[in-house]
């Protein structure tokens, strides 16, 4: 008999059986972590799982017959990535289920050769199925990552309203060309927002500024000219300053300060105010 055909069989016999071990053993598996997941979901979890084997096998080789087992594991492996497991323990979920399996085969069979095929065969289906998982996984936590990455990057972006019609945009660390991406939204968006007509850009929490990060300031201040605003890059180093020199690169009209608060009183020079200090 196939084995797509006897697997099911053997699931629908030995169901309880099966589902008991394979839990116990899951659990034995997560140690001290198994309070990512309730009890009761887990169980809930490994009986569907069961249930949708069963039906896929029993439907052979085709793709649709295996869709809601493999939408099920797709859904299931994101949903451990965002509880916390790591790669191996979701894997485990299926790999664990190996060893139920295969002692409900070996009390089925009564034929060495054919016990040793349909092991052989199931062992195939596991393995496959384990693999995907695994690699829903890393799908979920590379999206996971980029999203946080992305988020970071406009938390280390902050646009802050000095004075009315002043921004300033505080660079730290790094300035790449995805950074600079979302530098210039952030900018440019805050621009519109507030009718600003100055901005400036602070690099004092910048470690290094190379040809590639000063072509990314000067788009930054194109891009901002382009909407209307003036920008003044301020917290130029005496270390910054030689490099630029040393590697020509031309900054052009754009006014440089070595501190915001020199970059502060210049733009509120251009726009015709000053602070004063009251007299005690």
């Amino acid at each position: 008999m196939p084995p797509e055909v006897t697997l099911p069989q053997i699931i629908s016999a030995n169901e309880r059986a099966i589902l008991d071990d394979w839990l116990r053993l899951q659990q034995e598996a997560a140690g001290g972590r198994r309070g990512l997941i309730k009890d009761e979901t887990l169980k809930s979890q490994s009986a569907e799982f069961l249930s949708l084997l069963a039906g896929a096998m029993t439907g052979g080789d085709r793709s649709a017959a295996w869709a809601p087992l493999n939408e099920f594991l797709t859904e299931l492996s994101r949903a451990r990535a965002v509880l916390g497991f790591s790669s191996s323990e979701t894997a485990t979920f299926i790999f664990s289920l190996k060893q139920p399996l295969f002692q409900a085969l070996r009390k089925s069979h009564t034929d060495p050769a054919k016990l040793a095929d349909d092991i052989w065969a199931t062992t195939q289906v596991l393995d496959r199925l384990g693999l995907q998982t695994t690699e829903s996984f890393i799908t979920t936590r590379e999206q996971m990552i980029n999203r946080q990455q992305q988020e970071m990057m406009e938390l280390s972006t902050p646009v802050v309203q000095l004075w009315a019609g002043i921004l300033a945009l505080p660079l730290i660390g790094t300035l790449d060309s995805a950074r600079t991406q979302v530098v210039m939204e952030n900018l440019l968006q805050r621009i519109v927002d507030t009718g600003s007509a100055i901005a400036i850009l602070d690099i004092t929490g910048v470690p290094t500024v190379d040809t590639l990060v000063a072509q990314h300031l000067l788009k930054t201040v194109a891009a901002a000219r382009l909407m209307g605003a003036d920008c003044i890059i301020s917290g130029i180093r005496p270390q910054i300053a030689q490099t630029i020199v040393h590697l020509g690169v031309e900054l052009g009209s754009v006014t440089t300060k070595a501190t915001l608060a020199d970059a502060f009183a210049v733009a509120l020079s251009r726009l015709n105010l000053s602070i004063e200090q009251r007299a005690r």
